[in-house]
């Protein structure tokens, strides 16, 4: 017995697209009926495997088939050959607002959808109101949803099928159309969903999204299956097509790079030393040593950190060489220092990443991600929100000061 929630075997589909078609008899006659088209070809051969209770991304550049395959999942389209087999009942969110009325209102729609998505009416009464509360539009619930906001329809179609209890959830992009905090929810229904062992296929083209939710992905392009695996390989892949050698090191740790001198570890040391359990503090006095082992001689090294938000936000990069830092040839083990002398991060955590490059911007000898992590606990004069401090001060002119009176 498998442990896949879906099977895709040899799965390819074809579409014509027409160059020029025959919209009047004087074309038709002169082309004696025939269309002229070309065949695109939006899956080729694919072939993969999604674990039960994973999180899946597909990902890869516009036309490269990921939404097809999806809406073969899905049932809406049909393989022109292969196989698909899906074990468990299954839930669709592919286009806003697909299977409402928009005559009619959220509430008649919500029994609708419901029905076209399996559930009885007792389940939707049973439910309804965990529907309405999740989508955040009890405001507007009779309100006919022709007079939706995209984003509304978004909510409240998404918050339908969720409910569905199902065990696979398919996503499409539409879930940008959000806003932040209804995202914030979908993402906790997705971790609860990996916990009650459902599994979720989703396309995005947000890799911070992608990253701090999928544990697995495939990557297409034009069609043809290019990787498939750990989450973190496939979508740095996805990130750099001509990176090579992305692999995953015995600490789980995706790197990449020729490997002539690797980086080996990160220390993070505060103003008391090596940073502790309880963290750092905005504003404090950072030290980031890079440790290293050089298997042959590096002339001219070029040593870099970059650091991202917990949601895989880029948030900073500093390489030695843009620094004006001439750093020594590397040679055997040893370690640089990068000083961050007031630490400008507020409350929160930061994934740090360390590398090594040669010669040139593309040489890169050894890249590690998520090889460190920075935890900030409250400091002095925090900021009201973002992820940095910065030191910013109130002043009022004193032209402008107000009198007792409350004149000025």
């Amino acid at each position: 017995m498998t442990d896949a929630a879906i099977t895709i075997e040899g799965v390819s589909k074809t579409f014509r697209v027409f160059t020029e078609r025959n919209n009047t008899l004087k074309s038709a006659l002169l082309r004696r009926g025939a269309s002229a088209y070309r065949d695109f070809h939006a899956l080729k051969d694919v072939s993969l495997e999604i674990p039960q209770g994973s999180t899946f991304a597909l990902v890869g550049d516009n036309g490269s088939g990921k939404s097809t395959l999806l809406k073969c999942l899905a049932r809406i389209l049909v393989p022109d050959s292969g196989r698909i087999e899906r074990r468990g009942r299954m839930a669709a969110m592919l286009e806003v607002g697909s299977g409402f009325h928009p005559e009619l209102s959220g509430r008649d729609n919500i029994y609708l959808n419901g029905s076209i998505l399996g559930m009885s009416k007792q389940e939707v009464d049973a439910r309804f109101d965990a529907i309405v509360d999740f989508s955040g539009v009890e405001a507007f619930i009779d309100q006919p949803v022709k007079n939706y906001s995209s984003g509304m329809y978004v909510r409240l179609g998404f918050s339908v099928a969720i409910h569905t209890e199902p065990e696979i959830m398919l996503v499409d992009e539409i879930l940008a159309v959000g806003d932040a905090t209804f995202q914030e929810k979908c993402a906790e229904k997705f971790a609860d969903f990996r916990r009650e062992g459902r599994t979720v296929v989703v396309v995005s083209h947000s890799l911070p999204q992608l990253r701090s939710m999928a544990d697995r992905a495939a990557y297409l392009d034009h069609g043809s299956l290019r990787a498939v695996g750990e989450a973190g390989v496939v979508l740095e892949q996805y990130a750099d097509a001509a990176r090579t050698n992305i692999r995953t090191d015995d600490n789980g740790r995706v790197r990449w790079g020729t490997g002539e001198a690797m980086v080996d570890r990160v220390e993070v040391l505060g103003p008391q030393g090596p940073m502790t359990e309880e963290g750092l503090r905005t504003g404090d006095r950072v030290v980031l040593r890079i440790h290293y082992t050089a298997h042959s001689r590096i002339p001219d090294p070029n040593l870099g950190i970059t650091m991202d938000t917990a949601e895989g936000e880029h948030l900073w990069a500093c390489f030695s060489r843009d620094q004006g830092a001439r750093l020594p040839d590397l040679q055997g083990p040893g370690h640089v220092d990068i000083t961050i002398p007031s630490l400008p991060l507020q409350k929160g955590q930061y994934s740090v990443h360390a590398g090594i490059v040669g010669t040139g911007p593309d040489d890169v000898v050894d890249f590690v991600r998520e090889i460190a992590w920075l935890t900030v606990g409250a400091g002095s004069g925090l900021d009201s929100g973002g992820p940095v401090s910065m030191s910013a001060r109130w002043q009022v002119p004193a032209a402008a000061a107000v009198t007792e009176g409350g004149q000025s």
